[in-house]
């Protein structure tokens, strides 16, 4: 009794958060119709400048500290990343209404990592008083480029084992007097190449339907987020960038955090008439899966916890990256991987509802859930 109290004492005040209550603000105005609009160049300046904060204190961090510390945190951010994908496609795929390829599509949207969640989580930690590993941050490209590369390959697999099939009830489909070269010959003799340079063409044509993987990689590190936070993470580690940091980006954070909030908020709400074009079921697993997803990251967390001495703020911030879900990079990169796939789904789907729930209920629900099981 005692544990939920405290749990749900430590939720509420979370919810009073000035970074939380900027984005139910901007949720609040555009459901009002106000026409308050922030320039996109803005938001891009915003973004760039809150991932470097985090890369570069991330990169100091890591300079300073014993590297063996993020082996068993970033493998799990890796396995947790795989994981949210294969979730997707066994769950939300077999149900009603859903595309298989629109399902895995967001499964890897909801496995990549949301910089402005996580930059939300690291501030409400500080706020809490509550100690985290400062590398922490640096687990964001080990769970996203995981995430964002199986769901490409799966959806291709699946892709083009949909074609073949497609393609063999066709033949089935024809008459035998029109499988038939010539009299005489077998039905199915076509099948086979009658030159080499057929033979070579074939070869050519299965190659180009494999799924090449290290041009998604290079694809997910061209991404604005994962290129301004990996720049902060090499001059962290490469330079003496401590006075800047302390001097600029550090007291710069919070404020333009707030701003984010605001226009993340607006843009939730502009996108929920997207889900109207897509099966409902899309808003169901856009509630529960940040949920889901951040306990299996909070429970891998637990067990490096005990076993290197992992903080509780480390688990935390674990948990909250899992429930996330990709708004910069992620799109551009499931959109060049995946065309097929209906971007009102997974877009829609992650910025409509589930960023709302992973930053206003799922970071306070787990710095709760840290506090009521570590004091």
């Amino acid at each position: 009794m005692d544990f939920l109290s405290l749990f749900l004492i430590d939720f509420v005040k979370q919810l009073q958060s000035p970074t939380l209550g900027f984005l139910i603000g901007g949720m609040v105005i555009a459901a009002l119709g106000s026409e308050l609009v922030i320039p996109e160049a803005i938001c891009t300046i915003i973004v760039f400048m809150l991932l470097t904060k985090i890369g570069l204190n991330g990169g100091i961090a890591i300079r300073n500290s014993n590297l063996t510390e993020m082996i068993l945190p970033a493998a799990f951010a890796i396995v947790t990343g795989i994981l949210v994908v294969f979730i997707a496609r066994y769950t939300l795929a077999k149900l009603p209404k859903v595309k298989t390829v629109d399902a895995i599509a967001t499964g890897g949207l909801f496995g990549a990592v949301s910089g402005s969640t996580m930059a939300a989580a690291l501030t409400l930690l500080e706020e809490q008083k509550i100690p985290y590993e400062a590398w922490s941050g640096a687990l964001y490209p080990f769970m996203d480029i995981p995430a964002l590369v199986t769901a490409i390959v799966i959806a291709n697999i699946y892709i083009n084992k949909k074609k073949h099939k497609e393609a063999a009830y066709s033949i089935g489909q024809q008459s035998f007097s029109e499988q038939r070269v010539a009299a005489g010959d077998y039905p199915d003799q076509k099948d086979y190449p009658s030159s080499r340079q057929e033979y070579l063409s074939q070869q050519k044509g299965d190659a180009d339907n494999r799924v090449k993987i290290w041009p998604i990689i290079e694809e997910s590190l061209r991404g604005p987020a994962l290129s301004a936070m990996l720049l902060g993470l090499a001059l962290g580690l490469f330079t003496q960038p401590e006075s800047v940091y302390k001097n600029f980006y550090d007291p710069a954070f919070r404020g333009l955090l707030s701003i984010l909030m605001l226009v993340m908020g607006m843009e939730a709400w502009s996108r929920i008439g997207e889900l109207r074009k897509v099966a409902q079921w899309y808003v169901v697993y856009s509630v529960v899966a940040p949920f889901l997803h951040g306990l299996i990251a909070f429970g891998l967390g637990m067990i490096a916890h005990y076993a290197t001495g992992f903080s509780m703020g480390g688990v935390v911030i674990l948990a909250i990256i899992a429930s996330s879900s990709s708004d910069i990079s992620g799109p551009p990169t499931l959109r060049a991987g995946i065309p097929s796939a209906n971007p009102s789904a997974y877009i829609g789907a992650s910025t409509a509802v589930g960023t709302p729930v992973a930053i206003g209920l799922c970071i306070p629900f787990f710095i709760g859930l840290a506090q009521a099981i570590g004091g």
